[in-house]
């Protein structure tokens, strides 16, 4: 994301930016779009714990804190053994490592979140951070952290959308974007759980678990998608805009509108 972009969120009202990728330890760009802006928060969504040092991250997250007070939040993941090959995979305890150096550091517990899908990392994430980040979730998986973390906790999940009323459309812009997560054991392990069968996992995927993942349509269809995930307990919903890069701005301001920012 640039810095126009995000000034553009910004105005449109929107409080917080999910900004995607697995960004190096030092962040120097958080410093340069919180510049930029007078707002509007970032959470990193998210750095890698196996490739962002820890000590490192930290105290950019105090460099970050000093210059911007409470606009910042380091959001910090397992990553996959897929693509994290050759490494040693424990992620449950590689996070808790990673949140004991970031206490060394001292990074607050409110300067933090974690990506979270299954219920070892959602509780880690309510115990030992800010917010836990679902991602590539449906409503029912919101639903069920829910339940699962009690009525405090912040739960963010993730929703994919593409605005428009052609259904092909739509899915094809959406199987682009699964691809990658279809061949992931962790999202794998997830999904059949809440958003379909093996069979539909096979990639690129069957119409039913691109529905249930990606909300096309009118904004009003859109926007009853992402009411869905707060209806069944997200505290918000972290809004994921497929499709032409050149159209993201367009499409944030129209449903911008249609949310009544």
């Amino acid at each position: 994301m640039d810095a126009e972009l995000l000034r553009t969120v910004e105005n449109l009202g929107f409080d917080t930016a999910w900004l995607g990728g697995s960004p190096p330890a030092d962040l120097p760009w958080v410093d340069t779009l919180l510049s930029a802006t007078e707002r509007i928060r970032i959470v990193t969504a998210i750095v890698n714990i196996w490739s962002a040092p820890a000590r490192e991250a930290g105290q950019s997250w105090q460099r970050i804190e000093a210059a911007h007070p409470g606009r910042f939040i380091l959001g910090i993941g397992a990553g996959h053994p897929e693509i994290d090959s050759g490494l040693p995979y424990k992620p449950y305890s590689g996070l808790v490592e990673y949140l004991d150096v970031l206490d060394e550091v001292g990074v607050p517990k409110e300067g933090r979140g974690l990506a979270a899908l299954a219920e070892k990392s959602l509780k880690l994430a309510t115990h030992r951070s800010a917010l836990a980040h679902p991602y590539l979730t449906p409503p029912s998986h919101t639903r069920w952290a829910r339940e699962l973390l009690g009525p405090d906790a912040i739960i963010v999940p993730e929703q994919k959308v593409v605005l428009t009323t052609d259904p092909e459309e739509a899915r094809a812009i959406g199987r682009r974007a699964l691809d990658m997560y279809l061949g992931l054991s962790n999202y794998l392990t997830m999904l059949e759980r809440f958003a379909g069968s093996k069979d539909d996992l096979v990639k690129p995927g069957s119409d039913k678990l691109v529905d249930s993942l990606v909300a096309y349509g009118t904004p009003e269809q859109i926007a009853a998608r992402l009411q869905e995930h707060r209806d069944a307990g997200a505290t918000q919903v972290a809004i994921q805009v497929l499709g032409d890069p050149a159209e993201r701005a367009q499409t944030l301001g129209v449903l911008a509108r249609e949310l009544g920012l």
